[in-house]
């Protein structure tokens, strides 16, 4: 069996069609990944050499058996090295499908004791599979399941990319497998991410057609309504003062409803983030000033905890603001009886997040996968829109967002890109060696 990589496959795969029965599989890269194929031929490379070994072995001397022994010794150990270093799990079947050898990438992906899984069978780790029916399937039952895409939850949830290629076993004739592991976990999640902002950005667009539209009559509405009002003013007072009532009602209504649009359309408009250097505290300050009124009307204590050596983060502030006043509204809503929504800061090495924890009933587990979904919502008056501008506002300054449900509440937790971590200076490779002149 031949383990190549995949820049050295064309001129290699020319080569290998002239050589029938060996087994060969290449990985580490996109374009040929995963092809495989049995050439049909009985002596390729060193095999000639061997075979003269093994037939005059007995006229050897002991030095010359011992050589021999050591040089293949040296080039086991060799393969060894190269197959445990690989970060793709490499696993050999027998025609049992019993584990014959296992390099530590398998192990590492499929958590395996490297010593006890050889001699077990293969269906422990993966019982999805029905490894002997499979091993006597033809060639194109074989090309059918060479590669597959595998979903494991132990020893941790992956999702794994698996390639098969059958191996001839030499001493018996008796068909066995190759298996390729690759993990694919995080190329699954930024596709799923891909998705997902795609169609986030479908229905703010939707959003925003559908609030411009509104707007349309709402502004030929506020226009006949300015001509109602001229009318008006050449009655008499007496008799225009009732209508005059109700007109105010009337445009002040408008005006109510322009500028919820304006703010709406503001808000799932797809706009770049103005970057600057800014403070958190300082954000989150002017946005708990700005809810001052409805914080007090509902019975909320905000406590902000002091962070003076917080880093600064470089984030757009007028959209962050917008953030937080969306996830701070949804706290102070959610705590209908009055309670505590407690404010602190958080930093690593390259983010600077808030944390807003609250003590409302918390988020029930059957709502977690749905939480940034447009238009869900549990409030009778709510637009189900908050928690998606966040994520959205969060994603395009490269931060994330954590959500977690406790016993006693909720806990969002924002987080930005530090100011001081927009370039890291990487450490230089060391100097090669200068090459000794010949003489």
């Amino acid at each position: 069996m031949f383990l190549l990589f995949s820049r050295e496959w064309p001129p290699v795969k020319r080569r290998l069609r002239d050589f029938p029965g060996v087994p060969f599989f290449v990985c580490g890269g996109a374009a040929h990944r995963g092809e495989y194929g049995i050439a049909r031929v009985a002596n390729i490379m060193k095999s000639a050499f061997w075979n003269k070994l093994i037939e005059r072995l007995d006229k050897l001397d002991p030095g010359s058996v011992q050589s021999q022994f050591l040089r293949l010794a040296a080039e086991r150990g060799l393969l060894e090295t190269i197959f445990h270093a690989l970060r793709e799990g490499i696993l050999v079947l027998d025609a049992e499908g019993r584990i014959v050898y296992a390099n530590r990438g398998a192990c590492r992906l499929l958590g395996m004791d490297e010593t006890a899984a050889i001699g077990q069978p293969m269906s422990r780790w993966l019982r999805e599979i029905e490894w002997q029916s499979l091993l006597r399937l033809d060639e194109k039952e074989w090309a059918r399941l060479a590669s597959r895409e595998i979903e494991i939850s132990y020893p941790q949830h992956r999702f794994l990319a698996l390639y098969l290629a059958p191996l001839e076993n030499p001493a018996d004739g008796r068909l066995g497998a190759v298996m390729i592991l690759r993990d694919v976990t995080q190329e699954r999640d930024h596709a799923v991410e891909m998705v997902e902002s795609e169609r986030l950005n479908a229905i703010l667009m939707l959003a925003a057609g559908v609030a411009h539209e509104i707007g349309n009559p709402l502004n030929s509405l506020g226009i006949h309504l300015q001509l109602l009002d001229r009318e008006l003013r050449r009655l008499p007072d007496e008799a225009g003062a009732p209508l005059r009532e109700l007109l105010d009602v009337a445009q002040g209504e408008i005006q109510r409803l322009d500028q919820i649009l304006a703010q709406f359309l503001k808000a799932i408009r797809p706009s770049l983030p103005n970057f600057e250097r800014a403070a958190l505290p300082a954000i989150v300050a002017a946005t708990v000033e700005t809810l001052a009124a409805e914080i007090h009307d509902r019975k909320v204590v905000v406590e902000v905890e002091p962070a003076e050596d917080l880093p600064a983060a470089w984030v757009d502030p007028g959209q962050v603001r917008q953030a937080f006043f969306n996830v701070i509204r949804n706290a102070i809503q959610a705590m209908s009886g009055g309670g505590v929504l407690r404010i602190s800061f958080e930093s690593s090495d390259r983010l600077v997040g808030a944390v807003f924890q609250d003590t409302g009933p918390g988020i029930p587990p059957g709502q977690m996968g749905d939480l940034f979904e447009p238009f869900r919502t549990t409030k009778a008056n709510g637009h189900g829109m908050g928690l998606m501008i966040v994520q959205r506002i969060v994603r395009d300054h490269g931060g994330t967002v954590l959500v977690d449900s406790l016993p006693n509440g909720a806990r969002i937790q924002l987080n930005f890109q530090r100011d001081d971590q927009r370039v890291r200076l990487l450490a230089a490779p060391a100097p090669a060696p200068a090459a000794e002149a010949t003489p």
